[in-house]
């Protein structure tokens, strides 16, 4: 298993930063866990309120915990409700239940990380994730044919848009 590095984690969340900024969104917190969901860097932007690393944190280990974003996880939740509740008893971490957790690939496919972020509305927080994920040339789910999706079992979003934008 690849670990991610303090300068990978680095590069994405200034990656995350420069969309949020292009965006003109609201002050963000971003997270990178590594593969085994360990902090490996976190940013928090000046305005950005209070509980943004407990949040960034619960959505990235939502993401590592099923190998999906974490709007899938939220959306897992509301489909298998006392399954979510005995997998949040059971984790090591948090599971925070809300969008803006998004896995971290190499061109491999393999998971190497995840992020969180935090601190807009969800679609915004999850656009700005993938672009720092890409900004560091790595992938986001998203960024895999249906082929691939399928032979790595990655599930993917629906396309994400800023519902800001009209």
């Amino acid at each position: 298993m690849r670990s991610i590095t303090m300068d990978e984690a680095l590069a994405i969340l200034q990656g995350t930063f420069r969309k949020a900024a292009e965006l003109e969104a609201y002050a963000l917190a971003g997270i990178i866990l590594d593969a085994g969901g360990r902090v490996k860097a976190f940013l928090k932007q000046d305005g950005a309120s209070l509980m943004r690393f407990e949040i960034a944190r619960g959505k990235a280990f939502a993401a590592l915990a099923l190998h999906r974003s974490s709007r899938q996880v939220l959306q897992k939740f509301r489909e298998k409700p006392a399954f979510m509740d005995t997998l949040r008893d059971l984790a090591d971490g948090p599971i925070f239940l809300e969008a803006g957790g998004q896995l971290i690939r190499d061109a491999s496919g393999e998971i190497v990380g995840a992020i969180g972020v935090t601190g807009d509305v969800n679609e915004v927080d999850d656009i700005c994730a993938m672009a720092g994920i890409r900004s560091a040339g790595f992938k986001a789910d998203s960024d895999f044919s249906a082929a691939e999706a399928k032979r790595l079992n990655i599930k993917v979003d629906p396309e994400i848009k800023d519902p800001r934008q009209r």
